[in-house]
């Protein structure tokens, strides 16, 4: 896989040295069962298919415990196949588990009739909110890309439905990417990024500044696209049901499909109690076949995801093109309630089916109930790919049309962003969002520590509340007993 690093040195009116790394890689070639954009089987160039089979077997194996497991743990021993110790799916019985976690029960003593009283089930993780931090202390605020879009659109819809959102699901660099910006400086030839500064009074704080960094990429000619391979991983379970749900899925990926061609291949498994391969590397030029394929589905049963993030990636495997866009779009709620279902379980699933086999995973949640957002955020964090929430034909068209460059076509893997404060200049500074992907200062040359993602044509704005040197603005210090430390490789200047 070929690798670039590069360090841009911004300076803003206050004489802020901001220095700005991507460590990433174009997207690399090469694995098995491999075709080319005229759908011409390749040789596969590097990657272990032993290796990939292995690892599936061994979360397979894991899955089929814990599905065991919670199944007992509900009463529901009587289902499992005691000679071959496999499960014998019964929907039935998966539905009432899906349901019993959305209401509650409750009697009305008026009438002796049972009165439903509906709960938001959705997951968010907490958000502590960036502080000030001293110059002095810490000159380096060093953090990977996000060009996420989830918060905004999910924000939006707590909004209309006349609720405020909790916490956690507000995410400020999701609500600041979601748009964009007339960033007047573009990518010179050869370069991928372009770096765009502005300084500015801040409107909440007459004691301090606003430093906004805008770093922007060149958008995709779709004339000269390379071709994609896409497996559209479905969650068909009976959690998915509701009109913003499967239905919604399926005129999304529809809308996608609307703009592939012959050179395209798209892949579809839908997963409930367990999973099912609809298609196998269709040419996106069968645009009936790919369309009947997505009218057929129904929404019934449990919510198996693990086993079915598997076989995704095996097809993705299978169906390989070269120099392509290699890529697994996952739709669902996040309600995963059988097998594999907790957040550190699905990472490492993840973790390690993408594994040097450069196959990306794009997330899309679905539905304003139940949504498991704190497990769609994560499994695209260490998936390589993006998230976004999908809550009308609109937004899908934005994500999957109108942001289709950005959204498939990724231009730098494992990106991070180191930014220097001279404290001569400043005196503390705090980042506005961000919170869920700072790193230590020492990451940022590490090449074993995730970055983020950047797409063709997305841009990515990072804020900073500046207390400039001389404010009367106070910021928390450390008192240091041996006089200003200097830390290696970053000098006062």
């Amino acid at each position: 896989m070929m690798k670039y690093n590069s360090k841009i040195f911004v300076r803003s009116i206050c004489a802020v040295m901001a220095g700005v790394m991507m460590a990433g890689g174009l997207m690399g070639c090469g694995n098995d069962d491999a075709v080319d954009g005229r759908g011409m089987r390749l040789e596969k160039q590097n990657g272990d298919k032993t290796e990939i089979t292995g690892i599936a077997e061994k979360y397979r194996e894991k899955e089929s415990k814990q599905k065991k497991k919670s199944l007992q743990d509900n009463g529901l021993s009587g289902i499992f196949n005691s000679t071959s110790n496999d499960v014998m799916y019964a929907e039935e019985a998966c539905d009432v588990a899906t349901v019993a976690g959305d209401t509650a029960m409750v009697t009305d003593t008026s009438n002796s009739v049972y009165t439903e009283i509906a709960y938001d089930t959705r997951e968010y993780d907490s958000v502590a909110e960036n502080g000030f931090v001293s110059t002095a202390d810490r000159p380096l605020s060093t953090f990977a890309a996000d060009r996420d879009t989830a918060s905004y659109s999910n924000v939006r819809s707590y909004i209309e439905s006349g609720c405020l959102p909790p916490d956690g699901a507000v995410r400020i660099e999701e609500m600041l990417n979601y748009f964009t910006y007339d960033y007047r400086k573009k990518p010179e030839d050869g370069e991928k990024f372009s770096i765009y500064t502005e300084y500015s009074d801040c409107p909440w704080n007459k004691d301090t500044k606003l430093m906004m960094v805008g770093i922007n990429t060149d958008e995709i000619d779709f004339e000269d696209k390379k071709p994609s391979n896409l497996v559209f991983l479905i969650d068909t379970s009976g959690s998915m049901y509701e009109d913003n749900k499967l239905p919604l899925v399926q005129q999304s990926f529809a809308m996608l499909a609307e703009n592939l061609d012959e050179n395209d291949r798209v892949s579809i498994v839908t997963y409930a109690g367990e999973d099912t391969v609809v298609l196998s590397g269709t040419p996106g030029s069968e645009q009936y076949t790919i369309n009947e394929a997505l009218s057929s589905m129904t929404a019934e049963g449990c919510t198996n995801g693990g086993d079915a993030i598997i076989t995704a990636y095996e097809l993705a495997e299978k169906n390989f093109i070269n120099g392509g866009n290699n890529r697994v779009i996952l739709a669902t709620d996040g309600d995963l309630n059988v097998g594999l279902t907790s957040e550190s379980d699905l990472v490492d699933l993840i973790t390690e089916e993408k594994k040097d086999n450069n196959i990306f995973l794009s997330v899309l949640g679905f539905g304003t109930d139940n949504l498991k957002d704190n497990k769609l955020e994560a499994l695209a964090d260490n998936g390589d790919g993006n998230y976004a929430f999908i809550d009308s034909a609109y937004e899908a068209k934005k994500v999957l049309v109108d942001d289709m460059g950005g959204t498939l076509n990724t231009v730098a893997k494992d990106v991070k962003f180191q930014i220097e404060f001279n404290p001569a200049n400043v005196k503390g500074y705090r980042q506005i969002g961000y919170e869920n992907r700072a790193l230590a200062d020492a990451d940022f040359a590490n090449d074993a520590v995730d970055g983020g993602e950047i797409g063709a044509g997305h841009m990515v704005t990072v804020l900073y509340e500046i207390v400039p040197a001389g404010s009367d603005f106070d910021v928390p210090a450390a008192e240091h007993k041996y006089g200003q430390r200097k830390i290696q490789g970053a000098g006062w200047g």
